[in-house]
């Protein structure tokens, strides 16, 4: 059924069927060419358009086959399910997922314009259930009228609830439709479990460098793009591959601006000014993969350890802006919550861990939010890294073999025959103390007394610097420290007498003092 509750009629059989649903979205996704419209009230959603002369970039230079297709060399095998759906092979359902930019929609064109089956798009951004099962029911009626196989590709899929899922699973199992499903959110937590059961699931990667560089070169050659027109110089080429952080679309969008911009100053080479103004995205001195990424982020780590709050504002900024891969601040604000904070605020941890998950729940650019909290949380916080020295210590002695076996009281008792083997002897249970700790051996033989953990006086480490002494000694049975004696003030020294006053001066009546108690010393001697 259609938006106006009209009934999808029958699609002709036959090569290069395909059916548009009329769509709102932000980007056309483009029609090859040959390919018949759909029925005005044919209700639904992505927009499979006739390529124009006046297409948009990304959309004009789409590949007109498989063999062009960059960057997903992994999927393109002889006999994979990707080269077998394009070619009509066996009819199975497919979901791709990856992220926005890595040729999802344009394998669903090939697809479209590649098999003698009939082809309906549409995206979840907009479609419902109402949308899905007209399409459906045509399909099962032009099978069963001896008609081309419909496949059905949905845009967005994760974007549909788990009823509207639902109702793809019969004809998807029966092979109603083909499902080509196009998704950049996990499967495994967007995707019902029955429908991803019943697909095999394929993983798009981010186009490398040198794949979005190739496509750029492409596009400014090629005929489709800006026929040779222009020239792209080789430092404004680096600014729109470091832009587009492996999303070609992306790229190709912002070579389009930078072109226009170029002819409207009747330029014919697109500089990096051009294309820094066209972006409105200065560029940013920053290669993901070489010198530039470790010196960048060993700033940023060091500014934070440092407790520079803004310069590890600037480090994260340069990162963000250059694209760099938010996961990978992300871990790099874990491990230094453990590493350089460590117990002089506990809390940093939960932070840090907190940050990481809002990049795969929030993505960018809202993350840089949670990133930013992070990083000012992480630079000001008191720091310690006692807990780095500490399991560096441990492993160090583990790694030169002192640790003898487990001592007996610790061995696990709970099988049958542990008892008899005296497993568990002697062991004492802390809570059985009224303060929680008692004496007995953890360690093995060749490591009692070994002190790896020495908390610093900073943040909340101070507490567990006082308390710790107390632990180790009570769990090791050692004496508690004799009292310190209570420190007596120093006498205040008198100040002297004026000269002339009359008065003896003080250092003459300490003096005379001494004396004085130096003759009776001696005089209860005689005695």
């Amino acid at each position: 059924m259609g938006p106006a509750g009209g009934a999808i009629p029958a699609p002709r059989a036959g090569p290069g069927n395909v059916f548009v649903m009329e769509s709102d979205t932000l980007f056309s996704l483009g029609e090859p060419a040959g390919a018949q419209r759909a029925p005005a009230d044919a209700g639904g959603v992505a927009d499979f358009a006739t390529v124009e002369a006046d297409s948009p970039l990304p959309v004009r230079m789409r590949p007109a086959s498989l063999d062009e297709l960059v960057g997903q060399g992994h999927l393109l095998a002889p006999g994979a399910p990707l080269r077998q759906l394009v070619g009509g092979g066996a009819p199975m359902s497919v979901i791709l997922w990856g992220p926005p930019g890595t040729g999802k929609t344009t394998i669903a064109h090939l697809v479209a314009q590649a098999t003698d089956r009939t082809f309906v798009a549409m995206s979840a951004l907009n479609a419902g259930v109402k949308d899905v099962r007209a399409v459906i029911e045509t399909a099962r009626r032009q099978r069963r009228s001896g008609g081309a196989q419909t496949v059905l590709f949905i845009d967005e899929v994760h974007r549909f609830s788990k009823t509207q899922q639902d109702s793809l699973l019969a004809a998807v199992e029966d092979r109603t439709v083909t499902l080509l499903a196009a998704t950049t959110e996990n499967p495994y937590f967007s995707v019902i479990s029955p429908l991803l059961s019943r697909c095999v699931l394929l993983t798009l990667q981010p186009l490398d460098d040198d794949a979005v560089r190739g496509l750029l070169r492409r596009a400014v050659a090629d005929r489709r793009g800006l026929g040779g027109a222009l020239t792209l110089a080789a430092e404004a080429e680096e600014h729109l591959v470091r832009l587009a952080g492996g999303d070609v679309r992306k790229a190709l969008t912002a070579l389009e601006a930078a072109a226009a911009s170029a002819e409207a100053l009747g330029a014919g080479v697109i500089d990096l000014a051009t294309a820094e103004q066209a972006v409105d995205v200065a560029a940013v001195r920053y290669d993901r993969d070489g010198d530039a990424h470790y010196d960048v982020t060993s700033a940023f780590i060091k500014s934070m350890r440092g407790s520079d709050v803004d310069a590890a504002l600037h480090w994260l900024a340069r990162m963000l802006v250059a694209g760099e891969d938010a996961r990978f601040i992300a871990r790099r604000l874990v491990i230094f919550a453990s590493e350089d904070v460590g117990m002089a605020d506990p809390t940093a941890l939960s932070v840090a861990t907190a940050a990481a998950h809002a990049v795969e729940y929030v993505g960018l650019p809202e993350v840089q939010l949670n990133l930013a909290q992070a990083v000012i949380h992480l630079a000001t916080a008191p720091k310690s890294n006692s807990a780095t020295t500490a399991i560096g210590a441990a492993i160090a002695d583990v790694r030169a073999g002192r640790g003898g076996p487990v001592p007996r009281g610790l061995r696990d008792a709970h099988y049958a025959g542990a008892r008899g083997l005296g497993h568990g002897t002697g062991y004492r249970y802390p809570h059985d103390d009224q303060r929680g700790v008692v004496t007995q051996q953890y360690a093995p033989d060749d490591l009692v007394g070994a002190d790896y953990y020495r908390p610093s006086g900073h943040g909340a480490e101070r507490s567990v610097a006082a308390r710790l002494p107390v632990l180790r000694r009570i769990v090791r049975g050692l004496p508690a420290p004799p009292a310190r004696p209570e420190p007596v003030a120093p006498l205040a020294r008198p100040e002297p007498a004026a000269p002339g006053s009359g008065r003896r001066s003080p250092d003459a009546e300490n003096a005379s003092s001494a004396e004085d108690g130096g003759t009776d010393a001696a005089r209860e001697a005689q005695q």
